[in-house]
């Protein structure tokens, strides 16, 4: 099964890359609220995830996927106090998507200031 790779220009290293899709299935790496210059995008754990699910959309919908297609989503938090905030924000990004999920308290993501880090894979029929 031949794999596509589909960058967004965030590659720093040369084995990676936003989203493949290998057959009927999207990978998109871990995902925080860093916009283009590396500046932390939302104040809170809600505001960087709602950021964070609008990149995992576009990241989809280069590899001709949609956020109905998700099948599984791994949360990672700095602080697992923000659990409840985090999921509110998810719900009104998945819009009523159904998808397996965990979520991961962490000690630290690769920027001090980023609260989530979230990855994807969706299954397109």
């Amino acid at each position: 099964m031949a794999k596509k790779v589909f960058p967004d220009g965030t590659e720093i290293v040369p084995f990676y890359v936003r989203t493949i899709r290998s057959g009927p299935f999207v990978f998109v790496s871990g995902t925080t609220s860093l916009d283009a210059k590396g500046k932390v995008r939302g104040k809170d754990a809600a505001e960087q995830t709602t950021v964070t699910m609008r990149k995992i959309e576009a990241a989809l919908k280069s590899a001709g996927a949609r956020l109905a297609d998700l099948t599984r989503l791994a949360i990672f938090v700095t602080d697992i106090r923000d659990m409840g905030a985090v999921s509110t924000a998810l719900a009104k990004a998945l819009k009523g998507t159904t998808v397996t999920s965990t979520l991961v308290a962490v000690s630290a993501l690769a920027v001090p200031s980023l609260l989530v880090e979230i990855e994807a894979t969706a299954v397109v029929e």
